[in-house]
């Protein structure tokens, strides 16, 4: 037989290596707080520096007009109080126009009532009529100001009056921004430098905080681990945050019942053991004894048959208890639920329970006080009914009493199984539903007790949403009480 292998090439094992890292890289939550940070803090500087800039170039150029305006106001106090519109000769105030345009870079034009240009610091337009939006609005007593972002540039038009009188004529100044711009220029370089540096400490801190963020994560899941592997410490004890917290509590309590649960289990399997071996190790005795004996009388072979067949029937009902509770713990076992008349059941299971209480002069009472349908599982509820009332008889003193109650309200029925009984221990009272728990164990293997039956009882009651408690004291009794829904409630899911 002939085989072919194939290698992989470099290239091809790199590609399937980057497919398999970038999916497993992308869905660390360290990876992604980081990039969520670094993202954050980078469009921060950008909108914080940007911001910043837009402020600076809007505070410099209202700056700027405001000195202007402020400059045309002195001036326009000199031309009103000259003849300077009329002739246009004044060797003061052509200085300190001229100085004006030196100084902003800008042209200045002295408009008098007519809209004639009397001065142009540019000599271009001397003479000329102008009219715009703004001279209109100067000779309506106004200060107009704009600035042109396009073509960089500051126009301020301030008129020239004494006091109320009418508009005499105007000074209209245009002055360039490109030193303001270039101001500008310089300080978004820097503010670029400064958004980088911004970004890369940004990026930085970004990545120690998500390290320190998942670090906590990373060593609970390490312990979980450890767990899982056998070794290690039995608790998480990770409180960093109150989120982590929280879920190392809720792990610890998870871990308790998972220990809990392991016990029961390895106590439930050494008890199954030891209760289907011991009805085997008293019939192989019997036998044992009867291969030794192979001349024994007629009458000692009927007594060893006698012995053998009530310890078949013993392990014939420990069987039977425990097939009953492998359904009860089935979580998608199903219940047969049907609308039933509870009176008439429990009638009918104390009327089959009668002739074991009269075997000890046990006095059975039944007490309903009104008709009671609920939507059960018959089968499974006589099963509960059954395991309290037989336990109330068997575990009674002679002459004793059982006394069975059932009452409802509007929501829910109750049934109450009281007995004059040996009583329980109240250190025995939290565990007697357990899996084969005996509270007397040589009286319960006298009376054939198997240990599961409030055990299969608690989880009949479960199953229908319901509840069941003890009440006892030992010498003076027990009571049990069930509260079953009168409507069945279904599960949801």
């Amino acid at each position: 037989m002939i085989r072919n292998t194939f290698t992989q090439s470099g290239e091809l094992a790199i590609i399937s290596g980057v497919k398999f890292f970038v999916p497993k890289f992308i869905k660390s939550l360290q990876v992604r707080v980081t990039v969520i940070l670094s993202v954050f803090v980078i469009l921060s500087s950008v909108i914080l520096m940007n911001a910043i800039l837009q402020s600076y170039d809007q505070r410099t150029v209202s700056v700027r007009t405001a000195e202007i305006q402020n400059q045309c106001t002195i001036l326009s106090n000199q031309l009103v109080n000259s003849d300077y519109l009329k002739t246009g000769v004044s060797d003061v105030i052509d200085t300190e126009l001229s100085q004006l345009s030196n100084i902003y870079n800008g042209r200045v034009l002295v408009i008098d009532d007519e809209f004639r240009i009397v001065e142009d610091t540019y000599d271009l337009e001397e003479g000329k009529t102008i009219i715009s939006e703004d001279v209109v609005k100067c000779f309506r007593g106004e200060k107009p100001a704009s600035y042109d972002r396009k073509s960089r540039y500051i126009e301020v038009a301030v008129p020239v009056k004494k006091g109320e009188e009418p508009v005499k004529g105007m000074i209209l100044v245009s002055v360039s921004t490109d030193s303001l711009r270039d101001n500008v220029e310089a300080l978004q370089t820097k503010a670029r430098i400064a958004t980088v540096a911004i970004s890369i400490i940004g990026i930085f801190l970004s990545a120690i905080i998500g390290m320190l963020l998942v670090r906590p994560l990373k060593r609970m899941s390490q312990s979980i681990e450890e767990m899982a592997g056998g070794y290690g410490d039995n608790y998480l004890h990770e409180n960093a945050y109150d989120e982590t917290e929280r879920i190392s509590n809720a792990f610890n309590k998870l871990w308790d019942r998972y220990k809990v649960l392991d016990a029961s289990r390895e106590e439930f399997v050494a008890n199954v053991s030891h209760e289907l071996k011991t009805p085997l190790t008293s019939m192989k005795v019997l036998a044992d004894s009867l291969l030794m004996q192979p001349d024994a009388p007629t009458e000692i072979y009927r007594e060893f048959m006698g012995d053998l067949s009530e310890e078949i029937e013993r392990e014939n009902k420990i069987i039977n208890d425990l097939l009953d509770l492998v359904k009860l713990d089935k979580k998608g076992a199903n219940l047969n639920i049907k609308s039933q008349d509870v009176n008439e059941l429990v009638e009918r299971i104390l009327k089959r329970l009668q002739p074991l209480a009269a075997k000890s002069n046990i006095e059975l009472v039944f007490e309903s006080f009104r008709p009671v349908t609920a939507e059960i599982d018959e089968v499974k509820i006589a099963l509960v009914i059954t395991n309290l009332v037989e336990n109330a008889i068997k575990y009674n003193k002679e002459n004793g009493w059982v006394h069975v109650s059932l009452n409802a309200d509007h929501k829910y029925f109750y049934l109450k199984v009281a007995d004059s009984g040996i009583g329980i221990p109240k250190e025995d009272t939290d565990h007697i539903f357990e899996r084969f728990f005996r509270v007397d164990k040589s009286h319960s293997r006298e009376i054939g007790g198997t240990g599961l039956g409030l055990s299969i009882a608690r989880n009949a009651v479960v199953m229908h949403r319901g509840a069941i408690k003890v009440y006892s004291e030992p010498g003076e009794g027990t009571t049990f009480t069930v509260r079953i829904p009168l409507t069945y409630i279904k599960r949801e899911g």
